[in-house]
């Protein structure tokens, strides 16, 4: 499958981003590029579901192996996969989504230390502002795959399961993969969290453990087994004022 690239910054003229004279201006503009390319391109995407973890687990590591399993599945069981483009548990996703029958998705970010694009993507799309880039992620997805990973994957994982719990976003299957990683988050989440009454008592059912690749894919479908896939009118709307 041809690789399809979408280089949007380089819709914007890089000299007017840093000139003291309608800087701002400049950088509105690049933000509406980014939201309305990306939007554009993905919009055919669906369903899709959105797989995080790790920049820095390689191949040959268990979590690499499981995370390039679960995308093939849900690649060939229809879903476009979603990744941050990089390597280590991105590369996998979009590894596993390549071999599949629909598209590997990156979602690259230009990072003052250069993150490598991995070599696994049907559709490639470049960013410059975080934001932007989180939000395809969230618009897109049907459901959120989460591997252990650092700052980055435990940043999109929390900032899931705000959208969801505020009500900003429609509810979606959440799901961490790696039950032994993940435990001690969780406990520390209804021992400390949840106990101290900083979250609802409902608030951890937002997300769920499942470690076997074809039990991910089948909460995926049991979740929307009663709707379709795509949003409802009010659920659309909720995802336009994100």
């Amino acid at each position: 499958m041809r690789l399809e690239t979408h280089k949007i910054p380089e819709l914007i003229d890089p000299q007017a981003l840093y000139s003291t004279n309608g800087q701002e201006a400049w950088r509105v503009l690049g933000i509406m590029a980014e939201f309305q390319i990306a939007s554009d391109r993905l919009n055919g995407v669906r369903p899709a579901v959105s797989m995080f973890g790790s920049a820095r687990i390689g191949s040959g590591h268990p979590f690499y192996d499981t995370a390039k399993t679960i995308a093939r599945k849900l690649s060939d069981a229809g879903f476009s996969v979603i990744s941050g483009g990089g390597p280590g548990l991105m590369e996998a996703a979009n590894h596993g989504a390549h071999a599949g029958r629909a598209p590997a998705i990156g979602l690259n970010i230009a990072l003052p230390h250069e993150q490598p694009s991995n070599q696994f993507q049907d559709i490639s799309l470049d960013f410059r502002y975080f934001f932007a880039r989180k939000m395809m992620f969230v618009r897109f997805a049907s459901a959120y795959v989460v591997l252990p990973g650092g700052f980055g994957t435990l940043d999109e994982l929390t900032e899931c399961l705000t959208l969801v719990q505020t009500g900003k976003s429609r509810r979606i299957p959440i799901i961490l993969v790696g039950g032994t990683f993940w435990q001690g988050f969780l406990d520390w989440l209804d021992d400390k969290v949840a106990a101290e009454g900083m979250i609802g008592e409902n608030d951890l059912g937002l997300m769920r453990v499942i470690d076997e690749p074809d039990a991910v894919v089948e909460a995926i479908f049991e979740f929307y087994e009663n709707r379709g896939f795509q949003p409802s009118r009010d659920e659309r709307e909720k995802l336009l004022n994100l």
